[in-house]
């Protein structure tokens, strides 16, 4: 037993939250289970699978069952305004945005984790999956014991101060174990699908959403090859990301791909496959778990995405917080808008968004 410590652990209505929270009540903790309200666009709330009425219900039994408090916090207003706008403006900077990780960051910890210091918490817990460890003082993250599903890569921006003060129950289970888990407590969310991206898009078409909420995105403008001829016209450039191939519209002997945006002149570049990729990328507004920005270069692996593989590269700082990274190999689909995550083995030191 671990004394009555308090935790508040963020619950959804799924499986991995509330398997989390039935572990952190079996560990002796004095567990608030609290959900988010987030906003979804007008009339289609019932869909949004984050926070739906059923959602809210789901994690209500639970709590119920597991004989913990719970409340529905409403974090609307400051989700629509860091998460959605940034999604937004993302797009209409040529980026290709990654809203987890915003969500992460400003809601979850930051909104919701100082919610929970407010309430006297010693810490906050989520169903993530992945492991936080500390050797002399200093908390590191490390992916989860089940690699398929590891969370370290959404979690990459955490600090110091809020390792020490999160608990990820899941990080050494697989999630196997933690659906039987949820059987063998008569959970009712054992069998409940794993929620998707993009929770408040509930039909996943973020070009439609775009055009209802930001119609400026919807410009048209030319098709460039790399050799600058006009071979095409695009339907906007927020509509198309790195590395597409399908629904370009264009006749040719050869598959051709998204290279790049021109925003100046409002063209997207495409290319063969082998004029795809590159070996070098730089990444802005840097953040490392141990707190330390490298002084000198170091050698490490990068994940470009959160379900790309691990790519051997060597990082070196530059001015303003920004690094340079270069691969070993040429690698494709390097997208700005996306975060490159560093890794040392099984340890995540940190990341930064790909730069334009």
């Amino acid at each position: 037993m671990t004394g009555r410590l308090r935790v508040v652990a963020a619950m959804s209505g799924g499986v991995d939250s509330s398997v989390a929270a039935a572990l952190l009540r079996q560990q002796g903790y004095e567990v608030i289970g609290i959900m988010l309200h987030l906003w979804t666009e007008p009339g289609k709330e019932a869909e949004n699978r984050c926070c739906a009425p059923d959602a809210v219900a789901l994690a209500r039994r639970v709590a119920a069952m597991l004989d913990i408090p719970f409340y529905v916090m409403d974090a609307r207003e400051q989700f629509r305004q860091a998460v959605v706008q940034g999604f937004i403006e993302g797009y209409q900077n040529n980026l290709t945005p990654n809203p987890c990780i915003l969500c992460n960051r400003t809601i979850r910890w930051s909104f919701l984790y100082q919610q929970a210091l407010d309430l006297g918490a010693s810490f906050f817990a989520t169903g993530h999956y992945a492991r936080i460890l500390q050797e002399n003082g200093l908390f590191s993250l490390h992916r989860a014991a089940d690699r398929r599903k590891d969370q370290s890569y959404v979690l990459h921006s955490l600090t110091q101060d809020q390792l020490a003060h999160t608990l990820l129950p899941l990080g050494e289970l697989d999630k196997s174990q933690v659906r039987q888990l949820a059987r063998q407590l008569n959970l009712p969310v054992a069998e409940r699908p794993d929620s998707q991206d993009l929770c408040f898009i509930p039909d996943g078409d973020y070009r439609a959403f775009l055009s209802r909420i930001s119609p400026q995105v919807a410009q048209p403008g030319p098709i460039l090859n790399t050799a600058g001829r006009q071979i095409g016209t695009h339907h906007g450039l927020a509509f198309y990301t790195i590395g597409q191939r399908k629904g370009l519209m264009i006749s040719s002997p050869y598959p051709l791909y998204v290279l790049g945006k021109d925003a100046r002149s409002n063209a997207l570049v495409v290319g063969n496959a082998e004029e795809q990729g590159a070996s070098q990328f730089e990444v802005q507004e840097a953040s490392w778990v141990s707190g330390s920005i490298p002084g000198e270069a170091l050698e490490a692996t990068v994940k470009i995405r959160y379900k790309s593989g691990d790519h051997p590269c060597r990082i070196t700082p530059l001015p303003a917080n920004r690094f340079r990274v270069d691969l070993q190999e040429r690698l494709r689909d390097i997208t700005p808008g996306q975060y490159a995550v560093f890794y040392k083995q099984d340890v995540c030191l940190g990341g930064g968004m790909i730069s334009p």
